[in-house]
């Protein structure tokens, strides 16, 4: 993964997480842990402070090297300082973490409102692609090679009629995924994504009790009960060393 043996990977890990609830918090301190743990200096970004400065503090408590950025994943500018932000910390981007999400009401398309539709499009899907664009050229300015990894969902792989746009994108995630790989690869940027199931986070908790048809959707993942975070997310980032 890295090219300089004497020094530490660093790791990215962005995520976007709208005040209640936060659909990248569990997963995100999750997978930040776990790159600490294996010695990489982390740098969280998402938008929520508290939580970051949370995770950050006990990262360090625990003997890792963290730090954080305020960063929301709908805003270019946002993004890519905190691309450079990892870059000024750490000297080198090895590895980034897409974790963003925001969650769209539970509901058939033709209930969704097309402000609403964007908001799941601007993070979800072009989000991830700011980050993309970002890592990229960081990891080519200093690491050379590299790995970046986006957090897609088992809901890419099947229909849900009640959340359809949500669906979407993180197909449209996979696709996204696939192509980068194909076109960074050969120069040692390997890009990956994983596709978590039913994953017992505060988001997947506030669809179930608010749909019924998103209970049962989750249900259709074999392994019960869902997996939390720490179990099953935090292995992805893992893949990612």
């Amino acid at each position: 993964m890295t090219n300089t043996p004497t020094s530490p990977p660093s790791a990215c890990c962005p995520a976007r997480s709208p005040s209640s609830p936060a659909p990248g918090a569990e997963s995100r301190a999750a997978a930040a842990r776990l790159f600490a743990r294996e010695g990489a200096r982390v740098l969280l970004a998402a938008r929520t402070e508290a939580q970051l400065k949370a995770v950050t503090e006990e990262i360090r408590e625990a003997g890792g090297t963290a730090d954080y950025v305020v960063c929301d994943l709908a805003d270019a500018t946002s993004v890519r300082a905190a691309v450079d932000r990892a870059v000024d910390l750490y000297g080198r981007l090895d590895v980034a973490f897409n974790n963003g999400a925001t969650i769209q009401r539970p509901g058939p398309m033709d209930e969704l409102t097309e402000g609403e539709f964007d908001q799941v499009y601007g993070v979800n899907l072009k989000g991830v692609w700011l980050a993309m664009v970002a890592q990229v050229a960081a990891i080519r300015a200093t690491a050379r090679t590299g790995a970046i990894v986006n957090n897609s969902s088992v809901g890419s792989l099947m229909g849900n009629p009640e959340l359809p746009a949500y669906g979407a994108m993180k197909r449209a995630v996979n696709s996204l995924t696939e192509s980068a790989a194909v076109t960074y690869g050969p120069e040692g940027i390997r890009v990956n994504a994983i596709a978590p199931g039913n994953t017992l986070t505060e988001m997947i908790q506030a669809w179930e009790a608010e749909s019924p048809v998103s209970r049962s959707g989750s249900r259709r993942t074999p392994a019960a009960p869902g997996g939390g975070p720490r179990r099953d997310r935090a292995g992805g980032g893992l893949a990612a060393q």
